[in-house]
């Protein structure tokens, strides 16, 4: 394992969103800060700084990690996916964040990205929740301002929307 000097900055090269994009973080740089200072990827929100509310979930190679628990210096080389990268190519809304719309399933939208990254990756190893799985994987996410049922109702839609495009097109996720 390299060593890293505490007081020194190094260059971390992610792939954030499809895009190989470069910054510079201390050691001790979290992640969400890396990703808000660093690379102007200010979707990503922090609430508890503790790793408790969920608000800070990113997909790290796939995996949604808690990005104020997750150092920047470890995030070198891997492929990052925030909220930002849930839209369409084209700029519109994605299927999850569609479906938040239509389903009145945010209020400020302090949490919402954490929400989101959350079930794009639960949607993807369980492409068809009950909505007691959606509530237990969602369960590490908290919003303060809206019920969660509306937020249930989304990712029920969401989840529908997801297999009928994948069964229309198995190439899209």
């Amino acid at each position: 394992m390299q060593r890293l000097d505490s007081q020194e900055k190094h260059r971390v090269t992610v792939t954030l969103n499809g895009r190989e994009v470069e910054g510079s973080a201390r050691p001790n740089m979290l992640l969400s800060d890396f990703l808000r200072a660093e690379l102007g990827a200010t979707g990503t929100h922090v609430g508890c700084e503790h790793g408790v509310c969920g608000a800070c979930t990113v997909r790290v190679d796939g995996r949604a990690v808690r990005a104020c628990l997750y150092l920047a210096v470890q995030a070198g080389g891997r492929r990052i996916d925030t909220i930002e990268g849930l839209s369409e190519t084209d700029g519109s809304f994605g299927i999850l964040q569609q479906a938040f719309h239509e389903s009145f399933a945010l209020q400020c939208g302090f949490c919402t990205p954490g929400f989101l990254t959350t079930l794009d990756h639960y949607l993807e190893v369980n492409p068809d929740p009950t909505e007691a799985e959606l509530r237990d994987a969602l369960s590490g996410n908290m919003c303060r301002c809206t019920g969660y049922s509306e937020i249930i109702t989304a990712a029920m839609l969401a989840a529908k929307r997801l297999r009928d495009r994948s069964q229309s097109n198995p190439q899209k996720k």
